[in-house]
């Protein structure tokens, strides 16, 4: 049947800012008013005779299907949403309200484009996300694996890759992939397609089959690629820290350009984010760690004594202190100089280190000296063995960052818990005394010159 729309009900239509469209059985246009045009990318002429569900955006073809049924089956839709692709691609978000009628045959239906209105609530709902995800998660690591979820909330993402650069200059990459069986190829292609962003500071989006103007690299690692991959630059207030690339489903769409506004919004709060995050960790870090060597501070020192004590009660477990200091260390900052001694207090430090381990703790007092914590039920002779271990370690001379090459020695007083002490005030004492009984019998070797 023929459907004729009579010129002042058309004229009155096209003077509306929504769209009014009439859709036969069939599911072809038969009336669309001069706002579809607009709303939709077509002129009127060409959407007469095309097939609505054409025009719909696939995941929301069945949804859609149901809706139609319903109308037909005379139940009204009033603000019903899906998605259109427009004839440039682009999507558009639509809000319906339609009915039914039985003489003409016809769903009646009225279309406002909310686009905009959908883009600005995801951007919203973004940036709420991401802040909250920024309060909630301590770790950058925990922090980046939220925004992944948040991120495949608002777009479509077979996986995610950050790429960031630390305060050297160096990166490293987060990845967390939605598909367990990613291959490893994505990894390294999401590295290097961060890696370019990066570099260029622009948004690059790599499409199936059109990988001629990339970069060599990316080209050889992209190969038969069959996903869409999307990247933006991660721009904060002292630059680019980094890139965000998101990898799109296999067989999927393009990502549209209201999707890659939506990447891009995403990543600026993302890096506002991570540059506050990072200032608070190294705030934190500095907060509780010695400047010169990074290794614990006497703030952290007693945090990590105070629960180990708690444990030991708890447990009735064992613990054990070992009280370090250098000998005449004054000595090399009178005669070489505070830049010298410096390097001397981070180059002892790194000794140590390498004879605990990775559950014990080293920290510095300050000055000189240095303290040893160590868990999980030592028994006398386990500390022991790292005063010896330490003393070994520092026999050999020092090499300094000026080529300078010195002999040093420490005394180290050991105190056990809960031999020495019941309470942390009477271990720390009896440590810090047997330490100054060790260097008063301590003999000094001429640490000042070293054979070369």
């Amino acid at each position: 049947m023929k459907h004729k729309i009579s010129a002042p009900v058309a004229s009155f239509t096209d003077l509306l800012l929504d769209a009014v469209c009439m859709v036969d059985v069939h599911g072809r246009f038969v009336f669309v008013s001069a706002a579809c045009e607009r709303i939709f990318g077509y002129t009127q002429e060409e959407m007469i005779g095309m097939l609505m569900l054409d025009l719909v955006a696939p995941a929301d073809r069945q949804r859609t299907i149901a809706a139609a049924q319903a109308i037909m089956n005379g139940h009204a839709q009033v603000h019903f949403e899906n998605r259109y692709i427009r004839k440039d691609g682009r999507l558009a978000h639509i809000m319906w309200s339609a009915r039914w009628s039985a003489t003409d045959q016809l769903r009646v239906a009225v279309a406002r484009d909310i686009t905009v209105l959908k883009q600005a609530q995801a951007k919203q709902a973004a940036l709420y996300a991401i802040a909250e995800a920024a309060h909630a998660t301590e770790e950058l690591p925990a922090l980046l694996q939220r925004i992944h979820q948040i991120v495949c909330e608002l777009l479509p993402a077979g996986g995610l890759m950050v790429s960031l650069q630390d305060e050297h200059g160096q990166h490293f990459h987060h990845a967390h992939h939605a598909q367990e069986d990613t291959p490893a190829t994505h990894a390294a292609l999401a590295s290097l397609l961060c890696e370019e962003v990066q570099r260029n500071g622009r948004a690059l989006l790599i499409e199936p089959g059109r990988l001629a103007s990339l970069p060599p690299a990316l080209q050889a690692v992209a190969g038969k690629l069959l996903e869409y991959w999307l990247a933006v630059p991660l721009q904060a207030s002292r630059g680019i820290i980094g890139a965000l690339a998101l990898q799109g489903g296999q067989g999927g769409t393009a990502y549209t350009e209201q999707e890659q506004d939506l990447l891009q919004f995403v990543a600026k709060q993302l890096a506002i984010a991570i540059e506050r995050k990072q200032l608070h960790n190294r705030m934190r870090f500095m907060a509780m760690h010695d400047e010169l060597t990074r290794l614990p501070n006497r703030r952290l020192f007693h945090d990590r004594l105070q629960t180990a004590f708690a444990r030991a009660h708890r447990q009735d477990g064992r613990l054990s202190l070992l009280f370090i200091d250098l000998n005449r260390f004054k000595l090399i900052n009178d005669h070489y100089g505070h830049a010298c001694g410096d390097l001397l207090l981070q180059a002892v430090a790194g000794r140590i280190l390498d004879c605990i381990r990775e559950t014990d703790t080293l920290a510095r007092l300050g000055g000189d000296e240095f303290v040893v914590l160590v868990e999980n039920n030592p028994m006398p002779m386990d500390a022991m063995l790292i005063e010896q271990k330490i003393h070994a370690a520092l026999a050999t001379p020092l090499r300094l960052g000026d080529g300078r090459r010195l002999r040093i020695s420490v005394s180290i007083g050991v105190a056990h818990f809960p031999e020495h002490g019941e309470n942390m005030q009477l271990l720390l004492r009896h440590a810090d005394r047997a330490m100054y009984v060790s260097k008063s019998r301590s003999l000094t070797p001429d640490y000042l010159h070293a054979p070369e």
